[in-house]
């Protein structure tokens, strides 16, 4: 015979008289728990600030906070998908109270209001890091990456094509001028003849236009059309590419839908062809894989961004570093010289650290490392022991401006050397070129970073940045910004930042309290082990005892049958 099926009922319609709350369907430990916790704790002062009174009811900031943190938390980086989330996602109705913003109202939030926030919001969320014991800020491992603008990837402006175009468009310009003087001259009118110069602006070009078209009538017909060309198509073209070199300032690119954007090569590079893309360098310092600092630069090289990235770093939590680990992008004499004079220990490598621990390098006598020096005289020795005097001292410039010296060792002659195919190729005497104060610099770096400190933190290196870079560009899928200019793309990553620490709390916090699980369990099963064995050692003592008392009977009957 079967069994009835029994169904359970359906209750999707049914009107409940005191329903659920949202709270009690959301687990104790669940994340979404401690970005409220975390929000709750930050200081909103500036924030709360920067609204007026009037007008209706507004959603507080701090909801929209919990919400925007929640999102990137969750890796969900579209308003619309927000606000979405916001209606159907439990976690984000209980963070709301059961508000819901539209996608207007978010974007707003946070492209006004937290575009000069999330600097404060940021430290803030580090000192709560801090005061929780999970980062000290005493050191900064430091590294750098690019990530993808969100502009068109064709539409550059080059600063050397620009630069070549003008000067055409300058020297046709003043071919024109130079014909109208020509024809004025013609016509016998010197007086008032406006003089042409090799580098017109537009300015120039629009006070002399000023003046031709005054006396206009005056001229011929060629002269009129020349005038009218100049007027019509050369005029905004100048201006056209004036505008274009202030935009680029010290930049060699930008993108005209994104021009705080510049072009630079990635490493992800599908076609494989090296093509250049808009992009921003950023920036982080990490500890224990935390973010405790970030920072966005125009430039594609590192070397130019660490200066700027501390004194970020010491503005923002009011303190700096003692050490600070980087990898050899970072090692200038520029940058060598701000650490010693801030009084941080740098353990920042230099372009050819790892090649002078290489058998072939130390072996190589030739080269300009390995020739021994007389600092006392100020004199090197080649391989065949002969010296190499000074022979002239050179101030230079680098490309960001800082200034150096140079010295210059010339041989006295390497005539007839038998080893001079080996040393060098020019047909005179041998010239080195040292930088004596950066070769300094890179003797106390190789010394620090060849010391077991130096060593361990070089390790530690590795899995710092590298890793905290792999989890959001990887895992979480932010490898191309969303939002456009240096300001939005800043409040962007920093949101992101934000995300990726929460993220970090807790699965530490996981890790902490697993850990703790296993300890209690490891504890608990040493003490019924330690419990066990007494058991067995009490049954030993009690069969002992138990054995010597019918020992002590054997004898007492033997003894009684004896008597």
């Amino acid at each position: 015979m079967s069994r009835k099926v029994v169904f359970k009922e359906l209750t999707a319609d049914q009107v409940v008289l005191f329903p659920p709350s949202i709270g009690d369907r959301i687990a104790a430990g669940h994340p979404v728990r401690l970005v409220n916790q975390v929000v709750d704790k930050l200081q909103l002062d500036d924030l709360l600030s920067t609204y007026k009174g009037g007008g209706t009811s507004r959603y507080h900031p701090r909801m929209l906070l919990k919400v925007l943190f929640y999102a990137y938390f969750c890796n969900i980086y579209s308003c619309r998908r927000i606000a979405q989330a916001l209606e159907e996602n439990i976690h984000f109705m209980w963070l709301s109270g059961n508000s819901t913003p539209d996608f207007r109202t978010i974007n707003d939030f946070r492209s006004k209001r937290l575009k000069n926030q999330i600097n404060h919001l940021f430290a803030e969320v580090v000192r709560l890091l801090h005061d929780l014991k999970y980062v000290s800020l005493d050191v900064q491992y430091i590294d750098g990456t690019k990530l993808e603008a969100a502009s068109n990837r064709y539409s550059f402006v080059w600063k050397g094509s620009v630069e070549k175009n003008k000067a055409k468009l300058e020297d046709k310009i003043n071919g024109v001028l130079s014909q109208i003087k020509q024809a004025i001259r013609e016509d016998k009118a010197h007086a008032t003849t406006p003089e042409e110069s090799s580098r017109v602006d537009a300015t120039q070009l629009r006070q002399k236009l000023e003046e031709l078209n005054q006396r206009l009538p005056t001229l011929g017909k060629k002269a009129q059309k020349q005038v009218k060309k100049l007027q019509e198509e050369h005029l905004p073209r100048l201006e056209k590419y004036e505008q274009q070199l202030q935009v680029l300032g010290e930049r060699n690119s930008y993108s005209k839908t994104d021009e705080d954007a510049s072009f630079m090569r990635m490493k992800e590079d599908h076609m494989k062809n090296g093509q250049l893309k808009p992009a921003y360098n950023t920036q982080i310092s990490t500890e224990n894989q935390f973010i405790t600092h970030y920072s966005l630069h125009q430039r594609p090289g590192d070397v130019a961004t660490l200066i700027s990235h501390l004194e970020e770093f010491e503005k923002q939590h009011h303190k700096q570093s003692e050490k600070v680990v980087a990898d050899a992008g970072y090692g200038s004499e520029q940058n060598y010289e701000w650490l010693e004079e801030h009084k941080v220990e740098a353990f920042v490598k230099y372009n050819y650290f790892h090649k002078e621990q290489k058998r072939n390098f130390k072996n190589n006598f030739f080269h300009t490392q390995n020739l021994y020096y007389n600092q006392e005289q100020d004199y090197f020795v080649c391989p065949m022991g002969q010296h190499m005097e000074k022979v002239g001292e050179y101030k230079r410039k680098s490309e960001l401006g800082y200034e150096y010296s140079v010295s210059r060792y010339r041989a006295r002659c390497c005539q007839g050397c038998p080893l001079r195919g080996m040393c060098h190729k020019g047909k005179g005497e041998r010239e080195i070129e040292v930088n004596h104060k950066l070769r300094a610099y890179r003797a106390k770096a190789r010394e620090r970073l060849l010391s077991e400190e130096g060593v361990q933190l070089r390790k530690r290196r590795a899995i710092e940045p590298e890793a905290v870079f792999g989890q959001l560009k990887s895992n979480n899928r932010f490898n191309r910004f969303k939002l456009r200019s240096l300001a939005k793309v800043r409040l962007e990553f920093g949101l992101a930042a934000i995300g990726h620490n929460l993220r970090k709390m807790v699965t530490t916090e996981q890790r902490q309290k697993k850990a703790a699980a296993m300890a209690l369990e490891k504890a608990a099963k040493a003490i019924k082990e330690a419990s066990s064995s007494l058991v067995e050692s009490g049954k030993l003592v009690l069969r002992a005892i138990k054995a010597k008392w019918c020992t002590l009977r054997h004898l007492s009957y033997s003894l009684q049958i004896i008597a």
